[in-house]
């Protein structure tokens, strides 16, 4: 398979896993409210379940300040590892890198999936000191796509208390965790029909008093089968944030690549540089005046690491690429001379790296346009075989799903064909990363409904691409709340099978593509990963010149993931 092409198969079972191919289920056991006796609850769940013949993975990711775990211990079987202390997580929070325990959280329950049915993690109990915030455990269960289930200890309470304490808590965590599948109620007061409006015509989950109970007597009273039966209904696991970056780091990690940084005294390329070679995402290779880069570290207060970084001076190396460059446009008129003058741009030389294998990959535009750094590509690497366009997509953390936008950076007024081109590029590159990709391929009007050169440029891209690639699921044109709002799409695109569903979205110019993806990026505070080159022979990726340092660091970890895969 080559990225920087049309990919035809992804490259393990970590990106396999795509939306709709969970390999086993994920509950997530949040209290309902205070003192919700989550502990006996969750491990009175567990022993139920793996009696019922279940394979079962326990986590817990947080123990609070002197919680015991004894309990854990004794029902599992062995030692309980918690991912975090209540400590770690303040620090976090401090931080702002709560991120870091989502994403830990993340790769514990990626070890799990192959080998359990069902992974069970037990929640947070949030209490009133108020050094914990409520929203955590909507944060941790929406990292991993999990369904919930509510505990609540009812012991005390009459039965619309506890219906109140339920549809509060639901309320609360709908957002992000919109798949409630049931409750653990620990009341003899409570009976299902109770709970009928908090849980619709889906059946609780009950268990008997907690006053008395052990973790036994709670793992014999709890009915499996409502909950069977709702972890049964199908049902797609996004592909969360939290997954995609998680597992992103950890492919780049896998297989080293070499990324050459022509911009190697940037300040935020230095930033970026560092933390992906102290974190083996990638060998950074820096072009650049020692002396200038040595200035900018300083300025910056950083030390390179001992290794995982090289700092190549220009000079030294610009005439080894001389001949081949002179070679490789001699059609154009190349000559010595001229070639030598093209190689004192860092980019050029650079590509020129990349052309003859001495590199796997090319980052660049934290200063240069991204006319200077595409083009050196085009003119020396060329296109991949069987593309004809190069375009990007960026890949759009939002807080619940991970999206593909896309074209927008390269191409400013595509043709249908090129429209069509970007499309199937964009559907196999989302497929790469993980995505089931439903495309849509947005206008100002849907289906019918509107007429005129721009929605007509649209209409015959869609029935291109759809000639060309018969298994993609794609539609259009549709506005993008008719292909991204659910409701929206049933009304004005009822027989679509991407209307309210997509995840790759396709503009029809780099006006309205570039626009959007900035605007969602800036108002929503989101990550946008890219932009990410589509249809190159190696792996070349641009930058946006107002790029974070944390938007670096993951185009490189793509560029190093495109090259594990590029001939």
């Amino acid at each position: 398979m080559n990225l920087c092409g049309r990919p035809r198969q992804v490259w393990d079972t970590r990106w396999q896993r795509t939306e709709e191919m969970t390999l086993s289920l994920i509950v997530y056991v949040a209290p309902a409210g205070r003192n919700a006796g989550l502990t006996a609850q969750t491990l009175g769940l567990a022993k139920a379940l793996t009696s019922a013949g279940h394979r079962l993975g326990y986590l817990k990711p947080v123990v609070l300040t002197g919680e015991p775990t004894e309990q854990q211990q004794q029902a599992l079987g062995g030692t309980l590892a918690p991912l975090m202390t209540q400590a770690d997580v303040e620090t976090l929070l401090i931080q702002d890198e709560l991120s870091t325990l989502q994403e830990t959280l993340v790769a514990r329950v990626d070890e799990l999936v192959d080998s359990v049915d069902i992974v069970l993690i037990e929640g947070v109990q949030i209490d009133s000191d108020g050094r914990l915030p409520i929203s955590l455990n909507g944060l941790l269960a929406q990292s991993v796509g999990a369904r919930l289930v509510l505990a609540l200890d009812g012991s005390h309470d009459s039965a619309s208390d506890i219906a109140a304490r339920l549809t509060l808590s639901r309320t609360l965590l709908a957002r992000q965790c919109p798949y409630l599948i049931g409750v653990l109620v620990s009341s003899d007061l409570v009976v299902p029909t109770t709970l009928t409006s908090v849980l619709g015509d889906r059946l609780p989950v009950i268990a008997s008093s907690l006053s008395t109970a052990s973790v036994d007597d709670i793992a014999a009273a709890v009915s499996l089968a409502p909950l069977e039966a709702a972890l049964s209904f199908p049902r797609e696991t996004p592909l969360t944030p939290s997954m995609f970056r998680q597992r992103l780091l950890r492919k780049a990690q896998s297989s080293r690549q070499r990324i050459v940084l022509p911009e190697g005294d940037e300040p935020r390329t230095l930033h970026a540089a560092i933390h992906c070679a102290e974190h083996g995402i990638a060998t950074c290779v820096l072009i650049g005046k020692r002396d200038a880069i040595n200035a900018a570290l300083q300025q910056e207060g950083l030390t390179l690491p001992a290794e995982g970084i090289e700092i190549i001076d220009p000079d030294d190396i610009r005439e080894r690429y001389v001949p081949p460059l002179v070679e490789l446009r001699s059609h154009k008129g190349m000559t010595p001379d001229k070639a030598r003058h093209m190689l004192e741009d860092t980019v050029v030389l650079g590509t020129m790296m990349l052309a003859e294998d001495d590199v796997d990959g090319l980052v660049s535009g934290a200063v240069h346009t991204t006319a200077s750094t595409v083009r050196p590509a085009l003119q020396l690497i060329k296109t991949a075989e069987g593309s004809s366009t190069v375009s990007s997509i960026f890949f759009m953390l939002l807080p619940d799903q991970v999206m593909v936008f896309g074209d927008c950076a390269i191409t400013p007024d595509p043709t249908v064909e090129q429209l069509a081109e970007i499309a199937m590029q964009s559907a196999d590159s989302a497929q790469a990363f993980g995505l089931s990709p439903r495309v849509a391929l947005v206008s100002y009007s849907t289906g019918t409904s509107g007429s005129g050169p721009a929605v007509d440029k649209v209409r015959q891209a869609v029935a291109v691409a759809q000639e060309k690639r018969p298994d993609l699921v794609l539609d259009g044109p549709l506005q993008y709340d008719a292909a991204t709002v659910p409701g929206v799409g049933r009304q004005k695109a009822p027989d679509s099978a991407v209307a309210g569903r997509a995840n790759v979205i396709v503009f029809p110019d780099l006006n309205t593509g570039n626009t959007t993806y900035k605007a969602v990026q800036r108002s929503a505070q989101v990550l946008a990963v890219g932009p990410m080159l589509q249809g190159l022979r190696k792996p070349v990726n641009d930058l946006s010149r107002g790029a974070l340092i944390e938007d670096i660091v993951y185009t490189i970890a793509l560029t190093a993931v495109q090259a594990q895969t590029t001939p």
